[in-house]
């Protein structure tokens, strides 16, 4: 279990912690919990979430069990700072979606005594690693990876597997789209999807 860092007033420097998984492993609602923690105790807290993200809702963060908090869409990373002065606590949302400037902005936020709190996907639906998230997983002092349910072994899942077809690598879904798979689910999937492709493609050859 993860357990907030003891506060040094003579440091002046903050941390980064990220939380990371699959599809339905409940990294909102871990990023959400660590928030609301952050609130109770009267720290100043700001949330923010890419602009693209409107699935539940245009301002809140929601997890998939419909836990929600207020937070800020901004359009790219550039504009986290602008809107966090004076924070003790950030939060940041489905970072997998920000440009590569999320990077910097969090080491500096950090660097100014912020506690700053990610939530991303590790992995797009190929199974590669996904935006900026490894380079913020590296630079972070804290990184709690959470694990879904496997659909079809029941085992744990760390694959977002997509059910539709398409091949761009940001597609907004939920469960008509992804499903969460154990590592030998997925590559039985994919392997699948190989079988299927080929014998398209010999078909057209004919």
């Amino acid at each position: 279990m993860f357990l907030e860092n003891t506060v040094n007033h003579e440091e002046k420097f903050g941390w980064i912690e990220v939380i990371c998984g699959s599809m339905f492993s409940g990294k909102t609602e871990e990023l959400i919990r660590r928030l609301k923690r952050a609130q109770f105790a009267k720290q100043h807290v700001e949330i923010f979430k890419p602009a693209i993200d409107t699935r539940y809702d245009d301002e809140m963060v929601v997890s998939h069990d419909a836990n929600e908090i207020r937070s800020t869409p901004v359009p790219a990373a550039a504009n986290i700072p602008i809107l966090a002065d004076g924070c003790d606590v950030i939060g940041i949302d489905e970072a997998q979606f920000f440009d590569d400037g999320i990077i910097k902005v969090c080491n500096d936020l950090a660097n100014k005594g912020i506690r700053v709190i990610v939530a991303g996907l590790d992995m797009d639906f190929k199974g590669n690693p996904f935006g900026p998230m490894p380079a913020l997983m590296a630079t972070a002092e804290y990184v709690t990876k959470v694990h879904a349910v496997c659909t079809r072994t029941g085992n744990l899942a760390q694959y977002s597997y997509r059910k539709a077809t398409s091949d761009a690598i940001v597609l907004l879904g939920e469960t008509e789209e992804y499903e969460p798979l154990s590592r030998a689910a997925y590559y039985k999937a994919m392997l699948q999807e190989e079988i299927k492709d080929y014998d398209v493609d010999s078909d057209e050859v004919k």
